[in-house]
């Protein structure tokens, strides 16, 4: 996998999402977000995560949807269950997955970040072929940027946020960094 200078990954499908605005001015990325994210909660598969970060979501298609009637967020990426890999946002671009959020003393991390989207909940593991997605396009995003950090959203916004939830497994996703000898200097996780 790679990033272009433009902020995409080549070879993937690229849906685009209309909620992101321009990153600061000499703001580099330095955090990478890792969430989780089903639609209506604990169901996969289907447009409706889709339709949610492209302002499209029908709030009557199911009662859980009202709630989310006025919200406009966004991912750069979403990997699903089978390992299909979407983009939304390009890199260079800031989208709107962090929401109100600080890390390392620094508030605002849409700012300084790059947010993941793995087709999940906090009740049930997450796929084999996801891991090694989000493996493939950890080492391509580290290759592009100056990424120092790996967070979830609850590390983020730990009042607000729970994702990427207890089934994601940490030691898992640093395997495939100490496995491979990718970027040994990136703190991962809590």
């Amino acid at each position: 996998m790679e990033i272009n200078t433009a902020g995409y990954l080549e070879k993937v499908r690229f849906i685009p999402s209309p909620n992101y605005d321009e990153r600061p001015p000499g703001c580099a990325i330095s955090l990478l977000v890792i969430h989780n994210i089903s639609l209506p909660p604990d169901e996969f598969g289907g447009n409706n995560v889709i339709e949610l970060f492209t302002n499209q979501l029908d709030p009557k298609a199911h009662p859980y949807f009202e709630s989310l009637r006025d919200l406009r967020v966004s991912s750069h990426f979403f990997i699903r269950r089978d390992g299909k890999i979407i983009q939304l946002v390009p890199c260079t671009l800031r989208a709107w997955h962090a929401g109100v959020s600080c890390w390392r003393g620094r508030d605002r991390c849409n700012d300084f970040s790059i947010g993941i989207e793995l087709e999940g909940s906090d009740t049930l593991p997450f796929e084999p072929i996801q891991y090694d997605q989000l493996i493939a396009l950890t080492a391509a995003l580290l290759k592009a940027y100056p990424i120092t950090d790996i967070a979830g959203h609850a590390d983020i916004a730990p009042t607000r946020k729970t994702d990427p939830g207890p089934y994601f497994d940490w030691g898992r996703y640093r395997q495939g960094f100490s496995s491979g000898g990718i970027h040994q200097n990136v703190q991962v996780g809590k």
